[in-house]
């Protein structure tokens, strides 16, 4: 079984180097999805009337929503290393390198989580606002609660290493080409 890869008015999602896509994700129009990421079960990447972009090792996992708008300037992009937990939705925004979503959170347009920047579980950051590097915000609408503590920051890439892990593990049993048709050499 292959995920849903499809292209969207000529815009045609890329793969940039090894990385896992479930079977039961959705990847449409213009997504870029890089090395060593991984979309787990459930995943919708709507890339149909702006960019998506997913950088290395980034996890986003099962049943998230990643969408875009359609001025030139509201991609969604999610950085390197970032984390995006269960069922969240991700609108229009951007998330810096090692940025961190809790589960069941929503991200608004125009948004932006800086590196080591943390947004709680449950929770909902308002369109335009910014976590700052080291801040932890949780609410709805989201709200700076208190700085990031040493073991969130370990726990940041604790997690981003341990997707990683855990989709090598799933990807032993498929076949090593499942992406060939959509990688970009």
């Amino acid at each position: 079984m292959q995920p849903f890869i499809r292209s969207f008015k000529g815009k045609r999602p890329k793969v940039l180097g090894r990385c896992f896509i479930a079977e039961t994700a959705a990847v449409l129009g213009d997504v870029e999805i890089s090395a060593e990421a991984s979309v787990w079960y459930g995943v919708t990447l709507r890339g149909d009337g702006n960019a998506i972009r997913i950088g290395e090792r980034a996890n986003v996992q099962d049943g998230t929503v990643v969408h875009v708008d359609k001025p030139a300037d509201r991609m969604t992009s999610i950085g390197n290393g970032a984390t995006v937990g269960h069922a969240c939705i991700i609108h229009a925004c951007a998330l810096h390198d090692h940025a961190f979503v809790g589960m069941g959170s929503t991200v608004l347009d125009g948004a932006v989580i800086e590196s080591e920047g943390m947004l709680a579980a449950h929770s909902l950051l308002a369109p335009g606002k910014i976590i700052k590097s080291g801040e932890v915000w949780a609410g709805v609408p989201a709200k700076l609660w208190r700085p990031i503590k040493p073991a969130e920051l370990e726990m940041i890439y604790y997690t981003r290493d341990t997707y990683w892990a855990t989709a090598q593990d799933f990807m032993e049993d498929m076949d090593p080409d499942y992406l060939s048709e959509w990688r970009a050499y």
